[in-house]
């Protein structure tokens, strides 16, 4: 109740005019257990990423039990987002101009914002690692991070895209999905693997770590 009447007022004021007290008086609720709730906006905002993070997958489960093949497996997993994210399309604008700024806890690249970039890395490690695609092993561990680059370069397409039912937005996916497949396909032969090692070393160093010490992907397939 709290999260949808915050989201609610963040579209017909904008994000920086809703304050806290005025999405509990909307809700219904005291300011005091808004808070208990929610911490700040932020967190209004963090409880809206994990809540599109949990929806998209339950959404994308067949496409990663399914077929083998990364390209459909890309492909499912960026069209379930768009799925999953259309509803909130006509306000995702105003997240936008704040997520931009990078000192901000709702950049998708912030500590803040681990949990939600964490559920979602996690679904491209399991679209690559339930491929039948073979790739570089010493890759293979930051690839899920890069796949998750490239979804967040769709979403900053899609924030932008009025056409009807972000249909720019489903057209580059079907374009760009079999491209990135076939790049990791072409990882694991040994004359691109001076250039394997020097994205893997940029991908280590600027990429935000996961919790734990981020992600060495399971199952693995190398030539």
């Amino acid at each position: 109740m709290i999260l949808e009447t915050a989201l609610r007022l963040f579209e017909e004021r904008g994000y920086d005019r809703t304050t806290m007290r005025a999405v509990a008086q909307e809700a219904g609720v005291s300011v005091g257990n808004a808070y208990y709730y929610f911490a700040s906006k932020e967190h209004l905002v963090q409880g809206f990423y994990d809540r599109i993070a949990a929806e998209h997958e339950e959404a994308v489960g067949p496409v990663l039990d399914g077929d083998p093949d990364l390209t459909v497996r890309i492909r499912g997993l960026l069209l379930g987002w768009l799925d999953v994210a259309q509803p909130y399309h006509r306000f995702a604008a105003q997240f936008f101009k704040n997520a931009a700024d990078p000192d901000s806890p709702l950049s998708p690249f912030s500590e803040d914002s681990t949990a939600a970039r964490e559920a979602v890395i996690s679904l491209h490690e399991r679209a690559l690692t339930g491929s039948s695609t073979r790739y570089d092993a010493e890759l293979g561990p930051i690839l899920p991070q890069l796949m998750w680059l490239m979804q967040m370069g769709l979403v900053l397409f899609w924030v932008y895209d009025r056409t009807g039912n972000a249909a720019r937005s489903r057209r580059l996916v079907e374009r760009t999905a079999p491209l990135a497949a076939r790049a990791i396909a072409l990882s694991r032969f040994r004359v691109l693997r001076p250039l394997v090692r020097q994205l893997h070393d940029v991908l280590v160093e600027f990429m935000p770590r996961a919790r734990g010490g981020g992600g060495e992907a399971g199952g693995v397939r190398s030539s």
